[in-house]
């Protein structure tokens, strides 16, 4: 359980580390895969640095790989705001695609990106320039 005090990404951490792909997957289900992911793409949104991205504007997707099929969210930077959508409403400069514990894994700072993208397990469409910086557009892990 946490506490209101406590970093939400820290928390899922916690909860996956060391953790089986089966493991996690089953975790996420227990709770709702898509329960889980709009949490997730929430404190992404939350954790956003206007003044990191500065006239940065993008739409980022995520295919995330689970159980049921793919499911795709997008983040959307424009004019110093991120927002998420579900789905594929708006062209994305940038796709990111991978499995379920791997996405959880990137987020919470438990797989590297480069070293996902060079094994396999992190697939980027689009343009690349964009996938580097936009990790600086968001609160570290």
């Amino acid at each position: 359980m946490t506490t209101q005090t406590e970093d939400p990404r820290a928390a899922l951490a916690g909860l996956i580390a060391g953790r089986s792909d089966d493991e996690i997957t089953s975790g996420v289900k227990a709770q709702g895969v898509t329960t889980v992911l709009d949490a997730v793409f929430d404190g992404m949104a939350a954790a956003f640095r206007p003044e990191a991205a500065g006239n940065g504007n993008a739409v980022i997707q995520y295919d995330v790989t689970t159980p049921d099929g793919k499911e795709s969210y997008q983040l959307n930077v424009a004019d110093g705001r991120c927002t998420v959508a579900r789905g594929t409403p708006a062209p994305a400069r940038v796709t990111l695609t991978l499995s379920l514990p791997n996405f959880l894994r990137l987020i919470t700072g438990q797989l590297n990106g480069q070293q996902a993208f060079m094994s396999g397990q992190l697939k980027l469409a689009g343009d690349m320039s964009i996938a580097m910086v936009m990790q600086t557009w968001f609160v570290p892990r």
